[in-house]
């Protein structure tokens, strides 16, 4: 299985570069890993929240291949603590799937197009990040993840 993460705009924050960059070298010793940052719409200053998610939407979709199973990071979406999320990581894994596309939307969220399409929504949290942050976020859980079904010691319990 491979693991996309799609995220909307691209990240202004050095620091938090260099940390994503980090946790996606490590993650690369485990499972093949892309992350890929669609760009900001043009003018978007010019559109309504919904015009911007339909078109946040289309960018995003066509991103997808038939066989992807789409994830999409939301606040209405599961929690897990960090064993569980391995856990679901081993299972996706096990069904065979070729690739996981993770996604992080726009300031607005996601369009319905996006949601109809989806296969799941995963919350990392009930607070609300920055949606810079929650890809360093995404990409660190996804470490810890592998890291906890190796039983290598990043994770403590």
């Amino acid at each position: 299985m491979k693991i996309k993460l799609l995220v909307v705009g691209k990240t202004d924050d050095k620091n938090l570069v260099q940390l994503i960059e980090k946790y996606q070298k490590r993650l690369q010793h485990y499972i093949k890993f892309q992350l890929e940052v669609i760009p900001d719409i043009k003018n978007s200053k010019n559109l309504g929240p919904h015009q911007q998610k339909e078109k946040e939407g289309e960018l995003i979709l066509s991103k997808l291949q038939n066989t992807d199973q789409l994830l999409l990071l939301d606040e209405k979406g599961k929690e897990y603590q960090s064993v569980n999320f391995a856990t679901f990581l081993q299972k996706k894994m096990n069904t065979g799937i070729k690739q996981l596309v993770m996604v992080i939307g726009g300031p607005y969220g996601f369009s319905d197009m996006v949601y109809k399409k989806a296969n799941g929504k995963l919350s990392l949290s009930k607070m609300t990040f920055s949606h810079q942050m929650i890809r360093l976020f995404i990409v660190e859980q996804l470490y810890r993840g592998f890291t906890i079904l190796r039983n290598e010691p990043y994770h403590h319990e």
